[in-house]
């Protein structure tokens, strides 16, 4: 089973975070935020994860750490339920359309952390939420799941949806990456033998 439990706990969040790469896209999140309670929803879902998560976080400041926090506890468990990632398909991809946006993402599970970022999101806020977090979350995420992330949008003039398609677009670019190829169950994608 690759599946993985995270708890971290800080002055500013305390998350309690479970994925299973093998689910069905069940869902339950709970992070006091609503905006990124619905992006991991649409991710557990358009990803096949089951997921849950629980964040307790300093909302009255502003939701910069739970959402950043909640993006380690992702990429970490991720990183963890991937194991010595045997098997996986490595590359993931998507051009995904969103009524007027269209986003691309495009992903390598290679062992390093980069984030390639333009989103290029026209409004300061969705709602409550600062947009600019979006771009905190897929490099808090990238840095500990280690893999290399472009996320890009390719037109698109509603800030919700350019961000609702990058989450979708991450979310099955992912799945692809980390499903497994039967062809090659036993082997490491790399010619250096390690992820």
């Amino acid at each position: 089973m690759r599946v993985s439990e995270i708890v971290r706990k800080t002055g500013e969040t305390d998350i309690a975070l479970k994925i299973n790469l093998d689910g069905r896209g069940a869902s339950n999140i709970d992070t006091g935020c609503g905006f990124l309670d619905h992006m991991l929803t649409l991710f557990a879902k358009h990803a096949r994860y089951d997921l849950e998560v629980k964040c307790v976080g300093d909302i009255d400041v502003d939701y910069h750490h739970t959402v950043e926090d909640v993006a380690i506890c992702l990429g970490k468990a991720i990183y963890e339920a991937l194991g010595d990632k045997k098997g996986i398909c490595r590359y993931g991809y998507m051009i995904l359309p969103m009524d007027e946006t269209l986003v691309m993402c495009a992903l390598d599970i290679s062992g390093r952390d980069y984030v390639g970022y333009a989103l290029d999101i026209p409004a300061y806020r969705v709602g409550d939420f600062d947009t600019e977090l979006a771009e905190e979350f897929y490099r808090a995420f990238a840095r500990e799941a280690k893999i290399t992330l472009h996320v890009r949008k390719i037109t698109g003039s509603n800030s919700h949806h350019i961000i609702e398609g990058s989450f979708k677009a991450f979310a099955r670019a992912l799945a692809k990456a980390t499903a497994i190829d039967e062809k090659y169950a036993n082997e490491i994608p790399s010619t250096k033998g390690v992820l």
